[in-house]
């Protein structure tokens, strides 16, 4: 077998510090082959170019992404960024940057999208006379709170637009910047209009160092929860991904601290590899991992009936087989003994919502016309 057809490299690239994925991976569509060679210009050994993020603006067609796959719990989503500077290598997003001519690896975490014009897309859509109120999910795909959030305030926006015209929405998130914008969840969750859940796969913080280098600490993330719940905002815990031998042995105890600090519902998904995420996280885990990767990929696979992903919609969230029914098993059990989705407080209310007029403009000036 060639080194080539080798399941992990034999020499692993050097990870970037602040980087999830080591490679840039050729993404799907690109029709030029790209070979790493080495003409003497590299950086001196031990050292690590540094990879500056850069932000593009996009003007979006369109805001709201529909769906209508049985294992998803949400009909519209909605997205105010492409790509995530959280770099986290599991994401199962990052194939989406391969439209974009662009890699799945570190282009995903570098080059990212911002819909500038988002907020004034979404307030046409709800002005619609066919629209239909539903609860939207916010940031399914990347955060909508990643780093660039802090200055962008694409996500605020979006919230005062949903909050003005009591639209019910669900924020999903690993960064603790969800706590700016308490001041409009809270009097929203006090309407049942909005609930949260916050993604922490570990509590090992040299662990999510490396799996989701930019975003919060697990415990910073434990601290969001706290603080969401104090503020009377229903606030969940999304365990995303399960990831054998290297997150799954931290279910029980992520549920227990969750808990604690307030979180009163809890999911999981176990690791998705669709299309290209599969070789990157391979590197990853020769990286990271070498003394385990194996193992974890051979689990992977017992889970995933031979293959490295299963896409239909029976097992690509939970697996199947043995190994998934155990993990299974356990959440249920800790789920149980901690009194977790017990409580009704999903439920959000869509008969407060109130269209926008064709000609409100995001500004406190009344309209002349």
């Amino acid at each position: 077998m060639n080194d080539s057809d080798a399941e992990f490299p034999v020499a692993p690239p050097t990870p970037l510090k602040g980087r999830g994925a080591v490679t840039n991976l050729q993404g799907r569509y690109e029709l030029d082959q790209r070979e790493a060679f080495d003409d003497g210009w590299a950086e001196e050994e031990g050292e690590s170019p540094r990879l500056r993020t850069q932000v593009f603006e996009e003007r979006a067609k369109s805001i709201l992404t529909r769906n209508s796959s049985p294992d998803i719990p949400f009909g519209v989503s909605l997205n105010p960024y492409r790509g995530c500077e959280h770099g986290c290598i599991y994401c199962f997003a990052r194939p989406t940057h391969s439209y974009l001519g662009l890699s799945p690896g570190l282009d995903f975490e570098s080059h990212l999208y911002a819909k500038v014009n988002a907020p004034e897309l979404l307030r046409r859509e709800l002005a619609k006379k066919s629209y239909v109120p539903e609860p939207i999910a916010l940031g399914v795909n990347t955060d909508a709170y990643q780093p660039i959030e802090r200055e962008l305030r694409l996500t605020r926006r979006i919230i005062e637009v949903l909050y003005e015209h009591g639209h019910p929405f669900a924020a999903i998130t690993k960064s603790s910047l969800i706590e700016r914008d308490i001041d409009l969840l809270a009097p929203l969750a006090a309407r049942s209009l909005v609930m949260a859940a916050i993604t922490i796969t570990t509590l090992d913080a040299e662990i999510a160092r490396t799996l989701e280098p930019r975003a919060a600490t697990p415990s910073r993330r434990l601290r969001t929860i706290r603080a969401l719940s104090e503020a009377g905002i229903p606030v969940g815990v999304s365990i995303a991904p399960v990831i054998p031998f290297v997150t799954e042995p931290d279910l029980e105890r992520v549920l227990e601290a969750c808990a604690e600090a307030g979180a009163t519902s809890a999911s999981y998904i176990v690791l998705r590899l669709p299309w290209e995420v599969a070789p990157l996280f391979k590197d990853w885990l020769a990286a990271h991992f070498p003394d385990r990767a194996e193992r974890v990929m051979a689990r992977v696979r017992d889970m995933r009936g031979g293959k490295d992903y299963d896409a239909s919609f029976a097992h690509r969230m939970k697996g199947e087989g043995v190994w998934a029914d155990l993990i299974k098993q356990r959440f249920r059990k800790a789920v149980k003994r901690l009194g977790l989705n017990e409580r009704q407080n999903g439920i959000l209310d869509m008969s407060q919502f109130k269209s926008p007029s064709p000609h409100d403009k995001p500004s406190p000036q009344l309209s002349l016309f």
